[in-house]
């Protein structure tokens, strides 16, 4: 963990913009320790990292990669869009994208209308049923059935049938898909 601290405080040190010698004049610690603690020759000690991420006003951990702890749950904010209701699943920007989505009965009203755009898309349908129009397909997908596609591909799904359907959708940037690995359990004979 400690030898990703020197590249750590030359990267915060350059985006500042700041020199050796007037990150030196802050805090009060010489220009080669601070030489030798970015180039690795020199082991950090807490005394020097507190005033470094007080000068960089960072917390400590940052400093020194400390894996994040706390609470690992996810506290989504559903949002409603179009009568559909999208919870996102994950917190980082970019990569994939999760969110469940509760489509009421017949939602969307009217005419489906395919639309294209950048991505991937996996569906996975759990509870209700789904209907998907994919380029000239039309399918209905059923708890438990799965759909992935290009999102270059014209296509729509909604729910025109009279129960509600709620799906987990994967999204993710043109040419990311997923993978599903899965090995074959062995085969157990009963020995009789």
């Amino acid at each position: 963990m400690l030898t990703t601290v020197g590249p750590r405080l030359r990267a915060l040190r350059q985006q500042r913009g700041t020199t050796l010698t007037q990150l030196a004049a802050a805090t009060g610690i010489s220009v080669s320790t601070l030489s030798r603690l970015e180039s690795g020759g020199r082991r950090p000690t807490l005394e020097l990292l507190l005033a470094l991420a007080r000068f960089h006003r960072v917390p400590l951990d940052d400093l020194v990669g400390a894996p994040q702890t706390g609470d690992p749950r996810v506290h989504p904010r559903p949002v409603v869009r179009n009568g559909v209701t999208i919870v996102p699943l994950t917190r980082r920007p970019g990569g994939v994208q999760a969110y469940k989505m509760i489509y009421p009965a017949g939602v969307p009203a009217g005419e489906p209308a395919q639309q294209v755009h950048e991505g991937y898309e996996w569906l996975y349908v759990l509870s209700g049923r789904i209907r998907l129009l994919l380029g000239g397909n039309d399918l209905v997908l059923d708890a438990g059935e799965v759909a992935e596609f290009d999102t270059r591909t014209p296509h729509w799904f909604g729910n025109p049938y009279d129960a509600p359907v709620e799906i987990l959708s994967l999204f993710g940037p043109q040419g990311e898909r997923l993978h599903v690995r899965a090995r074959p359990s062995p085969v157990r004979r009963n020995p009789s």
